[in-house]
């Protein structure tokens, strides 16, 4: 039991707290279907690894599972009746990377690692958990950002997909580089707490404005 709370609470966490962080709170059906969309692009992902990545090119993952949600985010998140506003983008983009990363995490914990489950559980909590959120977080702000802001610039439409390529890449890649690699980590939190707080402040000021239209 606590094996298992430790390799899905984490990311549960982390969920609940983008959740709660948003102002006009998205229906449980739509967070469901989206963290299930999640779950679902870790079979095509490892496909997709198996054919292109060695050992030698692992940071190359950053490129096929970052593109996997992207597409995803796109072609199915977009369609969704529920997505009308920037936050929902933020929402739904760590809805989309953490349905991920929970089932490739309890793939790491019980399939790969099933001698080091324990210790391979506190690794991932700390960081291939947050990275997969921060990924989505900042997915979630250039798309929300060119959706609700500037549909007519496709500079956020790209820079949602370089970002956390490049990021992801970069985890990859500096993982046998301590204590780089959480310097690293602890860099890109510092930026996605940034993206994050300029929507939580957006929201503040248009429920603000709502409520004063009401009172109106």
């Amino acid at each position: 039991m606590a094996l298992i709370l430790l390799t899905i609470g984490p990311p549960l966490l982390i969920l609940f707290y983008i959740i709660k962080s948003d102002r006009f709170m998205e229906p449980a059906s739509a967070i469901i279907k989206v963290f299930l969309l999640g779950v679902s692009l870790l079979f095509p992902a490892i496909w997709l690894n198996g054919i292109f990545i060695t050992d030698e090119t692992a940071y190359l993952a950053g490129l096929t599972e970052e593109s996997l949600k992207y597409l995803a985010f796109i072609l199915i998140v977009t369609k969704l009746q529920e997505f009308d506003e920037k936050m929902d983008a933020i929402v739904y983009g760590t809805l989309i990377s953490l349905g991920f990363a929970t089932y490739e995490n309890y793939e790491y914990v019980y399939l790969y690692f099933p001698d080091s489950s324990y210790a391979i559980a506190w690794a991932r909590a700390f960081s291939a958990i947050p990275l997969h959120a921060m990924c989505g977080v900042i997915m979630g702000y250039h798309l929300g950002m060119h959706y609700f802001e500037n549909k007519s610039n496709s500079n956020h439409l790209l820079l949602a997909l370089l970002i956390p390529i490049l990021v992801h890449g970069s985890y990859n890649y500096l993982i046998n580089y301590m204590p780089w690699h959480f310097i690293f980590l602890i860099g890109v939190l510092f930026y996605v707490v940034r993206l994050h707080k300029e929507f939580v402040i957006h929201q503040a000021h248009k429920k603000n404005s709502l409520e004063a239209e009401i009172k109106s």
